[in-house]
């Protein structure tokens, strides 16, 4: 197996447990927060499209699908304590934006070489993925970052545990 198409099953496996995490919370559940200060999973989930959508884009510009116009202010530190349902879209809309932007990461990912994994990444990631092998390696570990948040969200709500 080549490194590009490792990087592309692990995303793969980290987006199926997040839809396995939140395939039976309501839109209601979306925005429980564990504790005061904490984020809801519809904020979570919109920060991980938009920032997977970016570390994407600053190794291979235009290689991931344009977000909705607007998608990238509903989902900015300024808006994370917002509990206000209409300022968010539901979750049937967010997943199916999580799929089809993982998808796009994942075809990314498919797609490089050796040497495109060792090219530099430019821009605000480089900080934290100097290399694209460092940012397909980052998708996967920030969603599953956010996957221990809403298994902590399941446990509030009384949701049985998965995991």
């Amino acid at each position: 197996m080549k490194s590009s198409d490792l990087a592309a099953e692990v995303m793969n496996q980290s987006k199926e447990m997040v839809k396995m995490t939140l395939a039976d919370f309501s839109d209601a559940d979306m925005l429980a927060r564990p504790c005061p200060g904490a984020n809801h999973a519809a904020w979570q989930l919109g920060h991980l499209i938009g920032a997977e959508t970016r570390i994407v884009n600053s190794c291979t510009p235009g290689a991931m699908p344009e977000l909705p116009a607007g998608f990238a202010d509903k989902f900015s530190k300024s808006t994370a304590g917002s509990d206000d349902a209409a300022a968010f879209p539901k979750k049937a809309e967010l997943m199916a934006l999580f799929e089809k932007t993982r998808g796009a990461a994942m075809e990314w990912a498919r797609k490089l070489s050796d040497e495109d994994l060792n090219k530099p990444v430019e821009g605000p990631a480089k900080s934290f993925a100097p290399t694209v092998h460092h940012a397909a390696a980052l998708i996967p570990n920030h969603t599953m970052m956010h996957l221990g948040q809403f298994q902590v969200i399941r446990r509030k709500l009384g949701k049985p545990v998965l995991f």
